[in-house]
């Protein structure tokens, strides 16, 4: 009974699950479209991490809660505001940069990304 209980983690190979995911129709589409939010998060959890701060710590230093930075540092619908990730930026030790690039050299890394996927 005692083992039914146990913590068992689940075993996740990212790669191998983009390479299934990317034989269902649209999924390539959908990915693309969220790789900008994706892409944020990462920065966002890397730079946490890199601080060695817990997302209460950051939550402290910004103003806010746990729930808030949590869904901060998820890929969901939320799009926070510059205001929020200057906090959260300064609350981990950094600042934000804001580029604006041409359209042509997005996409010619998306061009890039995908013909990395394909050859995966």
């Amino acid at each position: 009974m005692a083992d039914d209980l146990k913590y068992h983690p689940v075993r996740h190979d990212h790669d191998k699950f983009l390479k299934k995911a990317q034989k269902r129709a649209c999924f390539n589409e959908a990915y693309d479209e969220l790789e900008d939010k994706y892409s944020l998060v990462s920065e966002l959890l890397r730079a946490r991490s890199k601080a060695g701060l817990t997302q209460e710590a950051v939550a402290e230093r910004m103003g806010t809660t746990k729930s808030a930075v949590s869904r901060l540092e998820a890929a969901g619908k939320l799009s926070p505001s510059v205001t929020t990730l200057k906090k959260y930026a300064n609350a981990v030790g950094c600042e934000i940069e804001i580029k604006l690039v041409p359209a042509s050299r997005k996409v010619a890394r998306h061009a890039s990304t995908s013909r990395k996927r394909a050859v995966g």
